[in-house]
This record gives C-alpha cells, structure tokens and sequence, in this order.
C-alpha cells in the first residue's frame, strides 16, 4: 500500500564483478546500487513505477571491498506534487562484524509516472520529528541550490 513505507535498506555481499581497476567496488556500481534503492523507495512509497529525475552531491567517503557486506538506506525527505526527494547512504564493513561504516550519500529525486510515462501524483509526506522536519528543510534548500546550478550551467551550453 503506498504511503506507508518512507524507508528501505537493502543489503548484499559486494562482489569481484563490482570490483574497479584499483581493486575497490567500482563507483560506477555503488551509484546503480543506489539508483535500485532509491527506486525501491519511492515506488514502495507511492505505489507506483518511478523514474530517476536526479541524482546529485554524490559523496564517496570511504571505498567499498569486495567481500563487503553493503547497506544501502534510503527514505522520503520530501514529497512533491509527482516527485519525491530520497536521502541515500551507502554503509559497509566487514561481514564477519556487525559495525557498517559511511562509504558514500547522496540525495535522489523520483518521479512517479502511470502508464504512459506521464507523471502521477504522490502521497505527502508530513514531517512529524524535528529531525524530519531538519531533513524536509534541507532538502528544500538543495531545489533552490539546484535552481541557480542550472541556471549556471545554462551559459555552457550551445
């Protein structure tokens, strides 16, 4: 049922077909692993098919090793009227312990769409904790940021 479900943490092994020239989980993998989560997400949450609009301030803090387990945690920050913006953060260790440790985060906007690609609305998501309503507010602070990166980018275009 949609609007029910705001987060979702999948969790898997890193593999060797993960793994980059350098011997560490290529970044490549972690930003499709995190697209999945995120679509997870938003659809569990609308209950509809979601598309990627954004993916933006990907950060990789730590690598990632083959043999890792991998947690991949993303929620609902922010409903719009179609889309929704979905905190992402990519935690890994040792699977032989229990401590995960930050590799990477990011922020990703889905957008619902029916059955012809157009896109649908979505429930609202109503803050109820300061710390959601901190995590809304700063979400609502990176559309005006993304605005006047845009806006930017627009002059290298031709």
């Amino acid at each position: 049922m949609e609007g029910k479900e705001r987060e979702i943490t999948l969790r898997f092994l890193a593999e060797p077909s993960d793994v980059n020239f350098g011997g560490k989980v290529h970044g490549g993998a972690v930003m499709k692993w995190i697209d999945l989560a995120s679509y997870a997400c938003g659809t569990q949450w609308s209950g509809k098919y979601c598309i990627t609009a954004y993916a933006g301030g990907i950060r990789f803090v730590e690598p990632i090793y083959v043999g890792n387990i991998v947690e991949i945690t993303a929620k609902v920050l922010y409903t719009g009227r179609t889309s929704m913006h979905i905190g992402v953060e990519v935690k890994a260790g040792d699977p032989k312990e229990t401590d995960r440790y930050l590799k990477t985060h990011c922020l990703t906007i889905m957008v619902a769409v029916d059955g012809n690609g157009k896109s649908t609305p979505v429930p609202e998501w109503i803050p109820e904790t300061e710390r959601d309503i901190s995590l809304r507010d700063a979400a609502l602070k990176l559309v005006e940021m993304r605005k006047k990166i845009s806006d930017e980018m627009t002059s290298f275009i031709e």
